[in-house]
C-alpha cells in the first residue's frame, strides 16, 4: 500500500484518513460579496476522501483582493455561507482547514473601490511582475496590471493583527477544523518577511525578528480563538511568484521555522513555488525547516504520486498536499489505492466561470461506465 494512504495524528489530536492533502487552490467561483456557495459546496464535497482538505484562499479584509470572486471570511454573512460547506465535508467523512489570506501590495485599485493596495512599504517598483486576476464583463477571467500600494501605518497593521483574530472567530463558528496562515507566495505576510519589500522603521522592520512580528502577532491572536495545535502556516521562502525578493530567505525561513516550533503550530506547510515551473528548491526547503521544525511538514509543489510517497515512506515529510490532481481528479485517493489512471487538469476553468473545469470531472468510475468508457491505457 502507497504510504500516502496511512493515517496521521496532527499535533491537537486531530487525527487524519491519509496523508494526502487537498492544497489551497483560488479557484474564484464566489460570485456574490465574497460568498461561498451551493457550487462550492459541491466542490470541495466531492473531494473529502482527502486526508485533510485546505479551502482556497480566503479574504480576511475588504482590502485583501489579488483575485477576484474569490471568498472572504470578515463578514457574518460569509461566515455562515461556509458552514454548509464545512457540514457537506463533515458529513462526507472529510477534514477541512480554512485557509486565511491577504493580498498586500498584490492587488489593485480596480479591487478595492477605488484604493491604493496596502503594503509593508509602498515599493511599487515592480507591478508588471504582480499577480493580480479579475473576471472581463465577457466572463472570461485574466489577469489584470497591478496598481501602486501604499505603506501601512502602524496602526494599519495593528488593525490588520485583528482581521486574522475575527477570521479565525469566524472559521470556528462555521465549523471547520482549523485554519491555515497563508504566510507565502508573495502575499502579505511574505512581504513583511521580506528586507527588500519591507522597509519599515518601526518595531515591524528591520530585523528578521521584526519583520517576523506580524505573522507572530497573528498567531497569538488566533491562538485566543483556538489551540495553535488546529493552526497551520504556509511559507515559500524561496518563491520567485510575486517577486518578493528576500535576499536572504534561508535566513528568514530559518527564523520562522523556530518561531513556528516554539509556538506549537499544527503544521508547517513548505510551498515549492518554484516547482511550478521547473526549478524546484524543495530538498533545500526541507532541510531548512528541519533544522528547527520537528513538527509535522507538509509539502508541496509539483510532486507527483511517486515522490510523495517517497517522502512519506523515509519520513522526510509527513503530508503531501496536491493541487492541480485533485481539481481533474476528485477522487484522487481511490485511485492511488486502486492504481488507477488519473486525468490532466484543462487549464480552462481554473479561475472564474462556473461548473465547467470545477466540479465537472468525472470520477474513475463513472469514467469507465460512460459509453466508451477508458481502458486504463488510455491515458
Amino acid at each position: 500500500m502507497s504510504a500516502l494512504l496511512t493515517p496521521h495524528q496532527l499535533p491537537s489530536g486531530l487525527s487524519v484518513k491519509n496523508r494526502v492533502v487537498m492544497a489551497p487552490m483560488t479557484r474564484c467561483r464566489a460570485k456574490t460579496r465574497g460568498l461561498p456557495n451551493a457550487l462550492m459546496a459541491q466542490y470541495y464535497e466531492q473531494r473529502a476522501s482527502a486526508g485533510l482538505i485546505i479551502t482556497e484562499a480566503t479574504n480576511v479584509s475588504e482590502m485583501s483582493a489579488a483575485f477576484e470572486l474569490a471568498p472572504g471570511i470578515y463578514t457574518d454573512e460569509q461566515r455562515e455561507a461556509w458552514r454548509p460547506v464545512v457540514a457537506r465535508v463533515h458529513a462526507a467523512s472529510g477534514r477541512i482547514f480554512l485557509q486565511l489570506w491577504h493580498g498586500g501590495r498584490i492587488s489593485s485599485f480596480a479591487l478595492l473601490d477605488g484604493q491604493a493596495p496596502l503594503s509593508p512599504s509602498g515599493i511599487n517598483d515592480d507591478l508588471e511582475q504582480l499577480q493580480v486576476w479579475a473576471q472581463l464583463q465577457n466572463g472570461h477571467y485574466t489577469k489584470i496590471h497591478a496598481t501602486p500600494s501604499r505603506a501601512m501605518s502602524t496602526a494599519e497593521v495593528t488593525e490588520v493583527v485583528s482581521c486574522y483574530g475575527a477570521a479565525a472567530k469566524r472559521a470556528h463558528a462555521a465549523g471547520f477544523d482549523g485554519v491555515e496562515v497563508h504566510a507565502a507566495n508573495g502575499y502579505l505576510l511574505h512581504q513583511f518577511l521580506s528586507s527588500t519589500i519591507n522597509t519599515r522603521n518601526d518595531q515591524y522592520g528591520g530585523s528578521v525578528e521584526n519583520r517576523a512580528r506580524l505573522l507572530r502577532e497573528i498567531l497569538e491572536q488566533i491562538g485566543d480563538v483556538m489551540p495553535l495545535s488546529r493552526v497551520g502556516v504556509r511559507i515559500s521562502p524561496f518563491a520567485l511568484y510575486n517577486n518578493v525578493r528576500d535576499p536572504d530567505p534561508g535566513a528568514t525561513c530559518r527564523y520562522v521555522s523556530q518561531m513556528l516550533q516554539e509556538m506549537g503550530v499544527a503544521y508547517v506547510h513548505a510551498a515549492d513555488t518554484n516547482g511550478w515551473i521547473g526549478k524546484p528548491d524543495l530538498p533545500e526547503i526541507i532541510e531548512i525547516i528541519r533544522g528547527s521544525f520537528d513538527g509535522t511538514l507538509m509539502v508541496n509543489g509539483g510532486l507527483s504520486l511517486e515522490q510523495g510517497d517517497t517522502l512519506i515512506a523515509d519520513g522526510t515529510a509527513q503530508l503531501v498536499a496536491y493541487a492541480r490532481l485533485f481539481i481533474a481528479n476528485p477522487d484522487l485517493v481511490a485511485r492511488i489505492g486502486h492504481q488507477q489512471p488519473l486525468t490532466t487538469a484543462n487549464s480552462f476553468g481554473w479561475y472564474g466561470g462556473d461548473a465547467a473545469g470545477y466540479t465537472d470531472y468525472p470520477t474513475y468510475a463513472n469514467e469507465k461506465a460512460a459509453p466508451g468508457g477508458l481502458e486504463l491505457g488510455d491515458f
